[in-house]
């Protein structure tokens, strides 16, 4: 169906499917999901900011990880939880190109921020004695604020590009927003788009994919070289880091292998599970990995239940 450009005022998320009752069902789930990520990270987030001994650069960058755990997850949630219920599914064309600016200043920031915490590693494990001059407290606010405004601000330069695009049609096969679905919608050359793709691409993804394999490459020269102490300290601090790097990038790579290739062979289910994968799977797995991995947070946990516990006892 050929559209006009200045007729294409809302999207149909034609991914949706008819599921009857089953509706209030994946309802459910998801609700129950969504807040089981604002809990696990809003406490995450409460704990490190209450003690004072948690307030070392490792766990500050944790803090903006579950920061923008949340705000990822807001991008999604509410809209899948309200389409769910809805007849019709359809989206506006401006919360479209907001949802989509959302979800990816939301990688953009989660990568930069795992970026950061590699360097972070880099520092604590193969310069120890100077950890602390190099890693001041000015140095943490100036990495914090490079992990948030440069994300947010270069992805709305792209999505100006994407906005101005003439569009002949308005059906997107997805169930949430998605930048390279609307480009594939445009009556005009994206040429220019797909080149400017490929430069983003490049920079968010492999320069950041170099510094965290360099980082990587000089621990393990460390760790081999080294007492067993600092491989025990390689290890319980960089297994976390590790897991979640691999979760995410195993996620984003499922959601780039649908975006660019034909997978209609695959389960309708299944192809919807890999395309949310890596904003509804990381807002869990960070806060358990972390919360149960780093033992200065574990021992944190533990205190305030136990401390609840005991003072529950003794009233």
């Amino acid at each position: 169906m050929i559209i006009n450009s200045t007729q294409v005022s809302y999207f149909i998320l034609s991914a949706y499917f008819d599921t009857g009752m089953l509706k209030y069902l994946y309802f459910t789930i998801i609700l129950c999901l969504y807040v089981l990520i604002i809990l696990s990270n809003v406490f995450l987030i409460v704990l490190i900011c209450v003690n004072r001994s948690l307030h070392e650069p490792m766990y500050l960058f944790l803090c903006s990880l579950f920061v923008n755990q949340l705000y990822g997850s807001t991008g999604l949630f509410p809209f899948i939880l309200l389409q769910i219920l809805k007849d019709v599914h359809t989206v506006s064309f401006s919360l479209c190109v907001l949802q989509i600016y959302c979800l990816y200043s939301y990688v953009q920031v989660e990568i930069i921020n795992l970026t950061v915490m590699s360097y972070d590693r880099y520092l604590s494990i193969c310069f120890p004695l100077q950890y602390h001059t190099r890693m001041t407290h000015n140095k943490i606010a100036v990495l914090i604020a490079v992990v948030w405004v440069y994300p947010l601000f270069k992805v709305a330069v792209a999505r100006y590009t994407a906005v101005s695009l003439q569009l002949c049609g308005n059906i997107i096969d997805k169930i949430y927003c998605n930048n390279y679905s609307i480009v594939k919608l445009s009556c005009s050359d994206t040429t220019v788009n797909n080149i400017n793709g490929l430069i983003d691409v490049f920079i968010s993804i492999c320069v950041p994919a170099m510094l965290i394999l360099y980082s990587y490459m000089k621990i393990l020269k460390v760790c081999f070289s080294g007492s067993k102490q600092t491989r025990h300290k390689a290890v319980s601090t960089c297994t976390p880091h590790l897991a979640s790097l691999i979760n995410f990038t195993l996620g984003c790579c499922f959601e780039i292998v649908q975006s660019r290739f034909n997978m209609n062979h695959v389960p309708n289910m299944l192809r919807i599970f890999l395309s949310v994968y890596f904003i509804t799977l990381q807002p869990v797995f960070n806060p358990m990995v972390y919360g149960l991995k780093m033992s200065k947070i574990r021992v944190k946990c533990n205190h305030l239940l136990c401390g609840k516990r005991h003072l529950d006892s003794e009233s």
